[in-house]
């Protein structure tokens, strides 16, 4: 019987960094042919692996290998030429560049020739695409293209390097469950041909679709190596974070039926028509559907962002007129935006100043100067309510974790006291063990009787911290269900089967130039 070799092995493989290990002892292998999910959370060392064996940091100890044969460590172009090829969640693509220049690029840059061969570069670019069976065409600049078929283009560039084993950084983030089908799609035909895929993923339902075995790290330590057949989420779910992570399913306690937040009939031409919502205290409410269903167009408007051209906003029963964030603020309004690191975050500025940058009323003093023992007391309070890690709030923001930015951005307008909560795609991009934590402080917030809308595509999030859930298509609201519904044991796949497949409507939108 023939022993297949590793194409990829990664042994006994330490990092520190001034003092703190973030890798240690670590062994990785990939076989030829195959997709490995690298699992952990956030922190684990999971990027700090892929860096060594991509050349980018050099470990203290230990060893890469690719068939057979020792990598030089640290250096990026020996992995290149060895076969390894990361495509990190920025994609680092040329946004000016045609499809065919960002394809061939890394290519055509190692020649000696300084003549541009404009055919050579669209003939790598189809080669590449017929390979992976996307019809894209080559001339197209890469601003103009979706984020899915960024994507296609950024794994087209890695073949066209020789790729023989490809790494994708959490690949799916900002993808609709139609374009992640394609993806995974995509993933599975590289592996027949032979290629051997590394699937970095906090969204254990993809990984269990595609992956042949998992290797999980926790701590910067291996907890094991194990065949996917093996384990299931609640396993891998437990080995990712050493405790027994269960969503439990919020319910509404609360008998207050006054409304905190109204619609009727809100509409904002060409992204959505006739909204209309309730959120009392104590709420959860979910708004779902796919990427355009104009979910965030209409909580932008709720925040004062885009004002609507007509119907109506009522806070706690009154009608008012909301055209700005700070009008929004006034009544009680906050929102989470979907992107926290360009929309939420002041990256180079400390927790503590984040978390009070909405809140100075309550750091100042009589002279209207910041009070440095107010907004500690403060930022630390919410540090501590929500578990940030390290409690330590002089770090810079733009050092944490995804978790635990998403932590700080909620402690942020906490601490402004908002009566409404808006949160737009809460745990996008986040690991298992701090979803789950995040879960906690929405629950928390509700049984404290502010009222919440969760904006979410995932059907098992919004299935499981809401109360009642809209679900969104073309600028409508084509489906509606209340808790008594959403109590039914099959709830969770009906409710990804109508987010996949929304019901028509007579009278959708035109929302095909609009932006969600």
């Amino acid at each position: 019987m023939t022993t297949v070799q590793p194409l990829l092995e990664v042994s006994h493989v330490t990092k520190r960094f001034s003092g703190t290990t973030a890798l240690n002892d670590v062994n990785f292998t990939v076989f030829p042919g195959t997709i490995v999910c690298l699992a952990g959370e956030n922190g684990c060392g999971k990027s700090t692996l892929v860096k060594v064996i991509s050349g980018v940091h050099v470990p203290d100890s230990g060893s890469v290998a690719i068939g057979g044969h020792d990598l030089q460590l640290g250096h990026p172009q020996a992995s290149i030429d060895a076969g390894i090829q990361v495509i990190f969640q920025d994609l680092a693509l040329f946004d000016h560049l045609t499809i065919a220049e960002n394809i061939a690029f890394l290519r055509t840059r190692q020649q000696r020739s300084s003549l541009i061969n404009r055919k050579k570069i669209v003939s790598i670019a189809r080669e590449q695409l017929t390979r992976i069976g996307v019809d894209l065409d080559p001339s197209a600049l890469v601003s103009s293209l979706s984020v899915a078929n960024k994507q296609i283009v950024a794994i087209c560039r890695a073949l066209s390097m020789n790729a023989r084993v490809l790494f994708m950084d959490e690949p799916t983030t900002a993808l609709t469950s139609t374009e992640v089908d394609r993806l995974l799609s995509i993933v599975l035909d590289l592996k027949r041909q032979g290629l051997s895929v590394v699937f970095i993923s906090h969204k254990l339902d993809e990984v269990f679709k595609i992956a042949d075995s998992m290797t999980i790290l926790r701590d910067g330590v291996t907890v094991g190596n194990f065949a996917a057949a093996d384990l299931d989420e609640k396993k891998l779910a437990y080995y990712m974070t050493g405790r027994d992570v269960e969503y439990t399913r919020y319910q509404r306690t609360r008998q207050d039926d006054n409304s905190l937040l109204e619609t009727r009939g809100l509409t904002r031409t060409g992204h959505y028509a006739d909204v209309n919502v309730q959120v009392k205290p104590g709420d959860i409410l979910g708004i779902t559907g796919l990427l355009g269903s104009g979910r965030t167009e209409f909580a932008l408007s709720l925040f004062g962002l885009n004002a609507p051209t007509s119907g109506s906003i009522l806070v706690e029963g009154t009608e008012v007129s909301i055209n700005s964030p700070s009008d929004a603020l006034a009544h009680g309004i906050a929102l989470l935006p979907e992107d926290r690191k360009k929309q939420a975050l002041f990256l180079r500025q400390s927790v503590e100043r984040n978390i009070t940058s909405s809140a100075l009323s309550r750091v100042t003093n009589r002279v209207g100067s910041i009070a440095s023992e107010k907004e500690k007391h403060l930022a630390t309070q919410m540090v501590e309510q929500l578990r940030v890690n390290n409690r330590d709030i002089t770090i810079r923001s733009g050092a944490l974790s995804g978790g635990n930015q998403q932590k700080v951005v909620i402690g942020k307008w906490m601490a402004a006291q908002p009566t409404v909560l808006i949160l737009d795609s809460p745990t996008v991009g986040i690991d298992i063990g701090s979803k789950d934590e995040i879960y906690e402080a929405i629950q928390h917030l509700a049984s404290e009787g502010m009222g919440l809308i969760v904006i979410s595509d995932e059907a098992e999030e919004i299935a499981t911290i809401c109360n009642k859930v809209l679900v969104m298509h073309a600028g409508r609201v084509v489906e509606t269900f209340r808790d008594y519904e959403m109590a039914a044991a099959d709830f969770k796949k009906r409710l990804a089967r109508i987010i996949a497949n929304p019901p028509s409507t007579d009278a959708a939108l035109d929302l095909s130039q609009v932006g969600e």
